[in-house]
């Protein structure tokens, strides 16, 4: 019988308050906030009514770019309530992606806060929607963006001309009653998406991942229950909310299990050792980068971990000495892998607790329960047997629903038969290991990020010198790789690598900026002229051998 719960995020969070009304729910301690179960649900409440006075209804699309602030946690659960779609909006975008994701995901809200390190969010926005100042309630903010009504500011400036506040939305609620919103928590489908995380596509533009309460409200269930997550445990979050290793394998995962979400507003490997110790976490995820700046701290003896115990890496292969480390200098004996990607919500192998070493980092581990995955030939679609190397499909009811207005990008990812094909090779042994061996798609990760080399080489190609771009990956032992982009210049002209850095900031993330600039006649070619990126990448990978 299928374990397979079937909740919406407004139930799930009713029940967990119900439930451990005076556990500890959230710890910000950049924000000085501390709730418990019973007050983080009212907090949440009352934005649901806030976003119900504003006039959000089910289905509709709501974008929310923040870092790990407390408003973020009170939108995602507020939103699970009144059936808002949550559009999680990576701190990294500038311009151009910021304006493409409010455009193709139909987006009729913008929440939004002052800045990130050198990102002016508030700026930014008004770059996208410069008639933002002369905004009257109620109608779209731009021409370029019919369905944008609503733009939301998080901060403490004084003035936001054209921009509700944050504040206020929240005093705006308080004329819907509790009723109101009960009555809508209840309308609500476990079935129904709520939320939309943009993956870049092998098209050069991002695609919008739909996501339902029954995807993630389960995977968090599974991944939690391999971690032994109970409402003992206090999670330190400091990936980012907005990827699906925030927003279920944490901040789900710790709200399906009545846990603690301790969170950090981003990655600082001093503030997660001050944190770990002071709140004595638990359990603490992270991608390896991260694990690998705290082990390598300065101080990093001064601060107690004897209180951890479990953990996620994932994001990218773990290497063995950093995982002996997170196991005896962290006190992290149960860390464990976990594999998969956003379309399948995000996770489809973990590996065990209880499982050697060499398993942990030679593998991805096995499924998880209630979900299945193979490897197949990716020309044949046929099976292969045990320790072949093929693509990595998956089928559960944890893969997504499909690509917001893409149908055809939709039927290409999930079969008639509804395998997800997940684009990665790889094998598995008799005992159900999984190990993924490469990539069909031309992807780079760097860091965790997902970069797609076309929406790059689509993004340069604007520039009035190229004459063409192939852009590639480069293995890199800190962040396993990073971007490289070898430029064929239009006849007679001429270019240096700060000029064309130059021409980026601003408009791509910063994690999509290449490290490394070649200048080329040409481009390796097969008979048939097509460019081959894998001997660009062994000529570049011997220049630049990590």
């Amino acid at each position: 019988m299928s374990a397979f719960v079937h909740k919406t995020i407004g139930e799930l969070i009713k029940e967990t308050a119900t439930r451990y009304p005076k556990n500890i729910a959230l710890i910000s301690p950049e924000f000085r906030i501390r709730q418990t179960y019973r007050e983080f649900y009212q907090t949440c409440r009352d934005v649901a009514k806030g976003l119900m006075a504003m006039g959000i209804k089910r289905g509709d699309n709501v974008a929310v770019w923040t870092t790990n602030i407390p408003e973020w946690l009170y939108l995602q659960y507020a939103l699970g309530m009144t059936g808002g779609v949550l559009v999680s909006v990576n701190t990294n975008y500038q311009t151009h992606e910021l304006e493409y994701i409010l455009k193709q995901s139909d987006s009729t809200t913008l929440f939004l806060m002052e800045s990130y390190r050198e990102i002016n969010f508030y700026d930014t926005v008004g770059k996208v929607l410069p008639d933002l100042d002369n905004h009257t309630t109620g109608n779209p903010v731009s021409e370029k963006l019919p369905s944008l009504i609503n733009v939301i500011y998080i901060g403490k400036r004084e003035t936001t001309p054209g921009m509700l506040r944050f504040d206020d939305l929240i005093i705006s609620g308080k004329d819907i009653t509790d009723e109101q919103l009960d009555e809508r928590i209840s309308s609500l489908d476990d079935d129904d998406v709520i939320n939309m995380q943009y993956t870049s596509g092998t098209t050069g533009f991002p695609k919008g991942v739909m996501l339902t309460h029954h995807n993630i409200v389960n995977n968090a269930r599974m991944v939690g229950d391999v971690m032994g997550m109970t409402e003992k445990d206090s999670l330190l979050i400091q990936v980012p909310f907005f990827h699906c290793f925030g927003c279920v394998m944490s901040t789900l995962n710790c709200v399906y299990h009545g846990s603690t979400m301790v969170i950090l507003e981003f990655f600082d490997p001093l503030k997660a050792l001050q944190t770990i110790a002071a709140e004595k976490c638990t359990a603490v995820n992270g991608v390896p980068t991260m694990f690998i700046a705290i082990l390598n701290y300065l101080e990093f003896d001064h601060y107690n971990m004897s209180s951890l115990r479990t953990g996620i890496m994932a994001g990218a292969p773990c290497p063995e000495e950093t995982m002996n480390q997170v196991r005896t200098k962290m006190h992290c004996p149960e860390i464990v892998i976990a594999f998969g990607q956003t379309e399948s919500s995000p996770v489809m192998t973990m590996t065990r607790r209880d499982d050697p070493v060499e398993l942990r980092v030679s593998t991805v581990g096995r499924l998880l329960p209630d979900i299945e995955g193979k490897i197949i030939d990716p020309e044949t679609g046929a099976d292969v047997p045990a320790n072949v190397q093929g693509e990595i499909v998956t089928r559960s009811a944890c893969v997504m629903k499909g690509y917001y207005h893409a149908p055809e990008a939709t039927a290409a990812a999930i079969d008639s038969d509804g395998w997800l094909h997940t684009g990665d090779l790889g094998e598995v042994d008799e005992k159900g290991y999984f190990k993924v061996t490469g990539r069909i798609k031309d992807m780079i990760i760097r860091g965790g990020e997902n970069i797609y080399p076309k929406e790059i080489e689509e993004f340069l190609y604007r520039h009035p010198k190229v004459a063409n771009v192939q852009v590639v990956g480069i293995p890199d032992k800190k962040y396993g790789e990073l971007v490289l982009a070898a430029i064929q210049l239009k006849n007679g002209e001429k270019a240096t690598p700060e000029e064309f850095t130059e021409y980026c900031k601003g408009k791509i993330a910063r994690h999509k900026i290449p490290k490394y600039w070649e200048f080329v006649d040409g481009y390796p070619m097969t008979a048939s002229g097509k460019i081959q990126k894998f001997k660009m990448k062994e000529v570049f990978e011997k220049k630049y051998k990590a």
